[in-house]
């Protein structure tokens, strides 16, 4: 069964499960269309397979979902092409039934692969979920270089970042550091970056050019830990592109 799902944010849609039910196609289906364009502010492009069997979704158990898409802007984030399935998700389908939202009853592990292209992180770099992670990480630079009060020591100051280059392990941030006397001073970043395990990134060496010299950086390479609700188990940089393929887990 072919559904189509149209809105203002979501185009040339399909989804398809392997069950008849008219519940699910009338019901099940739109509250899934309005829930995605809750999440994202656009999909060009979505397939959307729902695996389950009739007695199964009836009690509100999806034993599987696998979704892909060549386009996708979350959050301000720019998503070239992804592959996601997740598994055993609990739903509200009584409350759907009444006219409710869908929501997630129990944490969900997403697996899958996503590939950003150096123009989709250009395009992403002004997104405040992008620029607000690449500040925060000059922050723990300046931490495990001993400057105690990183925000407190720029919070009069300005970062504004203008552009991500990637090449072979390694990747070029740039953009312009404002002083608390307005003048303005390009501010780059040049880093290796390599995965260490599932939850760790290792940035390594690492030079930054362009701050002030009371705030100068003093190592050459940070280890960032992801937490223990994301798992990369793969992660590519060559010429122009970043790719992973990993694991999340999306909270109820």
């Amino acid at each position: 069964m072919l559904i189509k799902c149209y809105t203002n944010k979501i185009v040339n849609q399909k989804m398809s499960t392997k069950s008849g039910t008219d519940i699910i196609s009338k019901v099940l289906s739109p509250a899934i269309c309005l829930w995605l364009r809750s999440q994202v502010e656009e999909i060009e492009t979505l397939d959307l397979q729902i695996n389950g069997g009739d007695r199964q979704i009836l009690r509100g158990y999806i034993p599987q979902v696998f979704l892909a898409t060549n386009k996708a802007i979350y959050q301000g984030l720019h998503l070239k092409h992804i592959e996601l399935q997740a598994e055993n998700i609990k739903i509200n389908l009584g409350q759907i039934i009444r006219g409710k939202p869908l929501r997630l009853l129990e944490p969900v592990p997403i697996s899958g692969q996503l590939r950003l292209d150096e123009s989709d992180l250009q395009a992403s770099v002004i997104s405040p979920l992008l620029s607000g992670g690449l500040t925060e990480l000059v922050f723990a630079l300046l931490e495990k270089s001993g400057i105690e009060t990183p925000q407190k020591e720029l919070e009069s100051s300005q970062i504004k970042w203008k552009n991500i280059e990637i090449k072979p392990k390694k990747f070029i941030l740039t953009g312009n550091f404002t002083d608390v006397n307005n003048n303005i001073n390009p501010l780059n970043i040049y880093s290796g970056l390599t995965l260490i395990n599932p939850q760790k990134l290792h940035l390594n060496p690492i030079i930054i050019e362009g701050l002030p010299d009371h705030l100068e950086i003093k190592i050459n390479e940070l280890e960032i830990d992801l937490g223990n609700h994301v798992e990369i188990k793969e992660l590519n940089l060559i010429e122009g592109q970043l790719s992973c393929i990993g694991q999340m887990i999306v909270q109820s």
